[in-house]
Order: C-alpha cells, then structure tokens, then sequence
C-alpha cells in the first residue's frame, strides 16, 4: 500500500482521529492511558486494532520504556498530504468556494 493511501486509510476513521489528538494533547502518552480514554466504546483489542493502522501509516511511533509503550504522534505524514493535495488543488479556488459558500449560506466572513 502507497504511504499516503495508509494516511488517507488511518484518518478516514473517526477514532483513529480522536486517537491523534489525544495524542496531540498529550504527546507520550501510554497505550494503557489511550485504551483508558475509550473504555466505555471500545475494548484493548479495538484500540490496537487502530493503533496498529495508524502505526502503519506512520502517523503514531511507539517507544518501549521498561514495561511500558509510550505513543507519539507523528505529523509529517500528514503535512505531506497536505503539501501534495490541499497545496495542489485547494490554493487556487478555496477562498474562492468559501467566499461563495459563505455568501450563499449568508454568514459573515
């Protein structure tokens, strides 16, 4: 799988991006505090499950310290998507769309 076809796989899920801005709150964090904060949804098996796509995707490193894996939150992957996607086709006609939309929708920009 191309690198930025695993990127676009990891955020097209919902909580593979809540996972990355529990991350991006709080960098380091262990696996342990992130199976935690979706207890209530989800079991340890479903978190890894995601955990290993975004690890795929290179968007999550993890580091072994002593018995714990503590996870890190890698925005490159990202900002290269955006560099070839957004920066390619959306610098020419956003403000265009949005000034459009806005108006439409009669919002105040």
């Amino acid at each position: 799988m191309d690198s930025q076809d695993a990127v676009f796989r990891a955020l097209a899920d919902p909580t593979r991006r809540e996972i990355l801005d529990l991350l991006f709150a709080r960098d380091g964090r262990t696996v342990g505090e992130v199976c935690d904060a979706f207890g209530d949804r989800m079991g340890r098996f479903g978190v890894m499950k995601h955990l290993g796509v975004l690890a795929e995707a290179d968007l999550v490193v993890s580091v072994r310290t002593g018995r714990s894996k503590h996870l890190y939150l890698n925005p490159v992957p990202i900002e290269q998507v955006a560099n070839r996607w957004i920066g390619k086709y959306a610098a020419r006609f956003t403000a265009a769309l949005v000034g459009l939309q806005q108006h439409v929708e009669g919002t105040p920009s």
